[in-house]
């Protein structure tokens, strides 16, 4: 491995994260190389520093006020469109002559400039055609790169093709099983915290849903679990409460989780 592969994965090998032969082979690097080395120092130093600090953990409304201002930002984005095409019509309308007469020259003059570039006309369709091609080409490339970086072995690699699916308004079912597969499977957990955020944003496809609902039985990180309870609460899906109840009952649950769980409950029963 080079350098640069190496320094890559110092994170995961810090974290625990790397198979004993990758953790192996990152020791016989450093030994032999003396900026490896002091790399590897510095940044344990700082991790060390970083692990004796006092953990703050969010409130129980964090998340869900995430949520509630995704909701309103795109609220607010489809409010300001509607706004701008009134103001439009107002303006086109108030530029309107009221006097019969100076109503006829406008529509004559209009007639007229209609027969001009009557000729060209038929060359705009062509060219929308064109334009939703290349943006269909551009959404189908990033959807590959997007499962490209997903499919990788660096967490951060990994990190980059989930925070480029956030890009993409309608993701095809290929993507999204991955995303859910990462879900369920990445051995990093934050690679399935962001994971969890990319998939809420495509909550309302009917196979996101019923994976979310599912990913709960799967999910042994405390974390992650909690990141699930929430995202079902806020999108209120109320089917997620047999799912919810079925994690009660293991034996070995996280108390925060058990309390987080029951009060979801609790909101998606009325």
């Amino acid at each position: 491995m080079t350098c640069s592969n190496i320094q890559e994965r110092f994170v995961e090998y810090l974290t625990g994260q790397l198979s004993e032969k990758e953790s192996e082979e990152i020791r016989a690097h450093v030994a032999e190389c003396s900026d490896c080395r002091r790399e590897l120092e510095s940044l344990t130093e700082i991790w060390t520093k970083l692990g004796v600090l006092k953990e703050e953990r969010p409130g129980d409304r964090l998340r869900t006020r995430f949520y509630s201002m995704l909701e309103t930002y795109k609220l607010a984005e489809e409010e300001k469109i509607r706004k701008e095409r009134e103001g439009l019509f107002s303006r086109l309308k108030n530029l309107w002559p009221r006097k019969p007469v100076f109503q006829f020259a406008l529509t004559l003059g209009m007639l007229v400039l209609g027969l001009v570039i009557g000729n060209v006309w038929t060359v705009i369709p062509q060219q929308e055609t064109v334009n939703t091609a290349l943006a269909d080409e551009v959404q189908t490339m990033r959807q590959t790169l997007a499962a490209s970086l997903i499919d990788q072995g660096s967490a951060s690699e990994r990190l980059q093709g989930i925070n480029m699916s956030y890009t993409l308004v309608d993701p095809d079912d290929k993507l999204l099983d991955k995303l859910l597969s990462t879900l369920n499977s990445d051995p990093s957990v934050n690679v399935r915290l962001a994971a969890v955020e990319a998939l809420y944003l495509f909550h309302d496809h009917p196979k996101v849903k019923k994976g979310l609902i599912d990913s709960l039985s799967r999910q042994s990180s405390p974390m992650v679990q909690a990141a699930l309870i929430d995202l079902m609460v806020s999108i209120r899906e109320r089917r997620a409460v047999d799912a919810l109840k079925s994690l009660l009952e293991q034996e070995d649950l996280n108390p925060e989780i058990k309390d987080r769980a029951e009060k979801g409950i609790q909101r998606l029963s009325f």
